[in-house]
């Protein structure tokens, strides 16, 4: 499978990846969360070459994560700026939970190279996603996944057998009752 069929597939973690999970997103994204907003703000804080952060920030702005501002003209030409649109903020926890794995698993000895202040409350916090409804941090250990209203009708690998067996009986039609 192609990078760009992960689009196609009636998965939100396959449709995710294939818009955020190319080579240097993250960094483009963690750039626009530092304030990057020019197009040398983001490639002097991601190190990217000027071509594929050229390819990468209009890919990002095709998708609706970035949007593309004019801010000055000139005599030759108009030069733009990069902000995140709601759609690129909504990825701020995903971008602060991707850190938070980095500070604790890739062996940064001396600590975090980046620490979160949190204006309201003025401390320095660790966010974490915690559940919609009870407020505990989310374990995998504690969530099943279930077929959503958008799920395929046909049973979804990843369901457990009572759970596809269900899935099946509700997906199939009836057939009509015998004479």
């Amino acid at each position: 499978m192609r990078h760009d069929e992960l689009l196609e597939q009636t998965c939100a973690i396959g449709r995710a990846g294939a818009i955020v999970g190319e080579r240097w997103v993250f960094a483009i994204l963690r750039a626009a969360f530092f304030r990057a907003r020019t197009f040398e703000d983001y490639q002097r804080g991601t190190g990217v070459a000027r071509n594929i952060l050229a390819e990468r920030l209009g890919r990002l702005v095709d998708f609706g994560i970035l949007e593309r501002v004019p801010y000055a003209e000139g005599a030759r030409r108009t030069r733009h700026e990069y902000r995140l649109t709601e759609a690129g903020r909504d990825l701020y926890p995903v971008v602060i939970a991707l850190m938070e794995w980095g500070n604790k698993h890739t062996g940064l000895v001396d600590g975090p190279p980046v620490v979160l202040h949190h204006k309201r409350c003025n401390h320095v916090s660790h966010p974490q996603v915690v559940c919609s409804e009870c407020g505990e941090p989310v374990d995998a250990r504690d969530f099943q996944p279930l077929p959503g209203p958008g799920a395929p009708r046909e049973t979804p690998p990843w369901a457990e057998p009572a759970v596809r067996h269900a899935h099946r009986k509700a997906a199939a039609p009836t057939a009509p009752p015998r004479a």
